[in-house]
């Protein structure tokens, strides 16, 4: 198997801008383009093969029909692929919203995964903030009675963010990207998404977006025992390149790689590698092939391939899945 580029699904989205082809150099199709799904293998989204053999196939086809060789053995025959990458990009603020864990939508979603998902920041306008949990000590009750009286804003924890930050958002984390925001997101493959306030906003179509305020309430933790801060990483400084380590779970790893010169990447077990071209461009080279990449692209490095070289001026995120157990 090859290194893979692969060609992202386009969503349109109510808060959706136009940063997507001004910051990554996309070619958007709609005015309002909120979100790119850069690695998708998901029945409501398909990233499709650029280069090669496989051209023009969609992912989910070509693990269908090379599963080991793409996944080793990250991912047992017949289960879902686990991860979906995207950039999104916040013109206008987005909904006040919470996503279930795996146990609680196995059950209530038809068999979908769960949603623990990260945010790097790309690009923030002066000011810009993340709601990212809730004020300290807030209560269920406390939380429903604020919803009640139309002030939900006043139990909501915000930070200010800039290009480079990095933030965790465990499933059960009430949060909301702010505008002005261009992020990408690493995440489990769901598009589970439970609405709890969307500011008396309509939708595309004219009409209110739903709200599903009942199963929020089910699944939002207000132990909330997770950080609520800017995620710091640890760094790994190479020559022509350095390495940081932000966040390790059960479900995912994200780390950054800044390439100045060169990074060789060596995989000690046979797993799938995911990047997204966050700045700069570069060359990737293996012994099955090459390829180049800009600012904006993504790209597979199946499980097959052993041993990769970075060649250029760049910076990646990158986003694994980690033999570890919770």
């Amino acid at each position: 198997m090859y290194l893979m580029l692969l060609e992202p699904d386009y969503k349109e989205r109510v808060w959706g801008g136009q940063k997507l082809k001004t910051i990554l150099n996309k070619e958007i199709p709609y005015t309002h383009t909120g979100e790119s799904w850069e690695v998708a293998c998901h029945e409501n989204g398909h990233s499709i093969i650029k280069n090669g053999p496989l051209k023009g196939m969609t992912l989910k086809a070509a693990i269908d029909a090379y599963g080991e060789e793409l996944l080793g053995h990250t991912v047992k025959k017949g289960e879902k692929f686990p991860l979906l990458l995207k950039f999104i990009d916040a013109k206008d603020l987005l909904s006040v919203q919470v996503h279930p864990d795996d146990a609680y939508a196995v059950v209530n979603e038809n068999g979908e995964l769960g949603k623990n998902e990260a945010w790097y920041i790309l690009d923030a306008e002066l000011g810009s903030k993340l709601i990212v949990g809730l004020k300290d000590g807030v209560t269920k009750e406390e939380f429903i009675r604020a919803f009640k009286e139309e002030r939900l804003e006043t139990v909501l924890h915000e930070i200010e963010v800039k290009k480079g930050d990095v933030v965790n958002v465990p499933a059960g984390l009430i949060h909301a990207i702010g505008a002005g925001i261009l992020l990408a997101e690493v995440q489990q493959n769901s598009d589970t998404t439970y609405r709890v306030y969307d500011w008396g906003r309509v939708g595309l179509d004219g009409k209110m977006r739903e709200l599903h305020v009942e199963k929020s309430l089910e699944v939002i933790d207000f132990d909330e025992k997770h950080p609520k801060t800017v995620v710091e990483g640890t760094r790994q400084v190479g020559e022509g390149y350095d390495l940081i380590y932000y966040i390790k779970n059960s479900y995912f790893a994200l780390d950054k790689i800044n390439v100045t010169k060169s990074y060789r990447g060596y995989k000690q077990s046979k797993q799938f590698e995911l990047f997204l071209c966050v700045e700069g461009n570069a060359e990737i080279n293996s012994k099955e092939g090459a390829i180049s990449v800009a600012n904006g692209d993504s790209f597979m490095v199946p499980a097959s391939i052993e041993t990769y070289t970075i060649t250029g001026c760049g910076s990646f995120i990158r986003a694994t899945v980690p033999e570890i157990k919770e």
